[in-house]
């Protein structure tokens, strides 16, 4: 792996409501992704507040991961799947990556981690948001890693852009 003082990725994951997209900023605390990390931290705007990723009560994941919602809470059951089933999802994407070796061993204590979210105030099945939310930040992590998408990826794509909310005709 390259060293680079700030990787990006994303992540998509899921189909209609339940969907997950997280885009996320990975690298040295003293670098880029620790002053994204500092300022997201200590400038919550209205109806955003980041927030510390958590295994369980009091046990942060390492690297310390912010969670930054891209939409405000809009109901409970929308809360829930934000700061449940979606933190709960990059929880575990976050602690497999250091544990596994994704994550270079200096990550643990020197390295900062901050998803961008997008739950959707629709969703209705927790379940669905978490396992998309895990598979979505698992993607945007290795992604960010390995520098994806490569140039021929792109080439491909070029001529068929589209998402799940729009696809040009022509």
């Amino acid at each position: 792996m390259k060293e680079l003082d700030l990787y990006i990725g994303e992540g998509f994951e899921g189909p209609g409501v339940n969907a997950a997209h997280i885009n996320i900023l990975i690298g040295p605390r003293n670098g880029p992704a620790g002053q994204a990390f500092a300022n997201s931290l200590a400038s919550p705007s209205q109806g955003h507040c980041p927030f510390m990723v958590i295994a369980q009560p009091n046990i942060p994941v390492k690297p310390m991961t912010l969670y930054v919602n891209k939409t405000p809470i809009s109901s409970d059951l929308h809360g829930n799947a934000t700061w449940g089933a979606s933190q709960a999802g990059i929880a575990k994407a976050v602690l497999e990556a250091l544990l596994d070796g994704t994550l270079p061993p200096e990550a643990e204590d020197e390295w900062a981690i901050v998803t961008a979210n997008w739950v959707n105030p629709a969703c209705d099945d927790l379940d669905a948001v978490y396992l998309n939310n895990y598979n979505a930040c698992r993607t945007a992590i290795r992604a960010a890693l390995t520098g994806q998408p490569e140039t021929a990826q792109l080439a491909d794509v070029v001529n068929h852009i589209s998402n799940p909310f729009y696809t040009p005709k022509a």
